[in-house]
C-alpha cells in the first residue's frame, strides 16, 4: 500500500540523489584550482596579495603587487585574473587595472608576458603544466627582472628606456604619484 508519507519519503530521496550528483559535478578547472590556489598562496612572493571577492569562486580573484625594489618601488598595481573553464590548457586572463607606464602593459591594462601566451616565441609560453603560482611570480618580476624592452607592448614606454633612462624613471615615478600610490 502506497502512502502519503511513503512517497513523499521516496521522491525527497530521489531529490537528494540528484543534489548529490550535482554536487559531485566539479568541472576539472575547478578541482585544478582547490590544489593550485592552496599552493599559490603559500608560495606568494612578499610582494603580492591576493583577494577572492567570492571565496567559492576561485576563477576570480585581485592579485596586488607592490613592489619593494625597482622603478615602480612605492606604488601599489592591481590585476585582475580569470580562470576560464579551459583551463589549463589555455592560460589565466590578466589585466592589469592600474595605469602604470611600462614596457609590457600597455594603457588598456593588457599584459605581455610569454607565461600568459597559448604559443611564444621564445618557448616559455603556456603549458598544462604551468600553474598559477607561475603566472604570479612572472607577474611580480615585471617589476623587477623580467622587464622586456626588445618585444615591448608599450613601445613608447621601452623607447624612452632606451633612449633616455633618466627621463623614462621620471615618468614612471610620475604615474606612481598620480595612479599607483599607496
Amino acid at each position: 500500500m502506497i502512502t502519503l508519507r511513503g512517497k513523499l519519503k521516496k521522491d525527497s530521496d530521489i531529490t537528494n540523489s540528484k543534489n548529490k550528483d550535482y554536487n559531485k559535478r566539479v568541472s576539472v578547472r575547478d578541482k585544478l584550482l582547490i590544489k593550485e590556489v592552496q599552493e599559490m598562496e603559500q608560495t606568494l612572493p612578499s610582494t603580492c596579495q591576493v583577494k577572492f571577492h567570492d571565496p567559492h569562486s576561485l576563477h576570480e580573484f585581485m592579485l596586488l603587487i607592490v613592489p619593494d625594489e625597482g622603478y615602480w618601488i612605492g606604488g601599489r598595481f592591481e590585476f585582475q585574473i580569470y580562470i576560464s573553464e579551459d583551463y589549463n590548457m589555455v592560460p589565466p586572463k590578466v589585466k592589469c587595472l592600474t595605469k602604470l607606464w611600462h614596457p609590457n602593459i600597455n594603457v588598456d591594462g593588457d599584459v605581455c608576458l610569454s607565461i600568459l601566451r597559448q604559443s611564444s616565441i621564445d618557448g616559455m609560453g603556456w603549458a598544462p603544466t604551468r600553474k598559477l603560482k607561475d603566472v604570479i611570480w612572472g607577474l611580480n618580476s615585471l617589476f623587477t627582472d623580467l622587464l622586456n624592452f626588445d618585444d615591448p607592448l608599450n613601445r613608447d614606454a621601452a623607447d624612452l628606456f632606451i633612449n633616455d633612462k633618466e627621463s623614462f624613471q621620471n615618468k614612471v615615478k610620475d604615474y606612481v604619484i598620480q595612479y599607483a600610490k599607496r
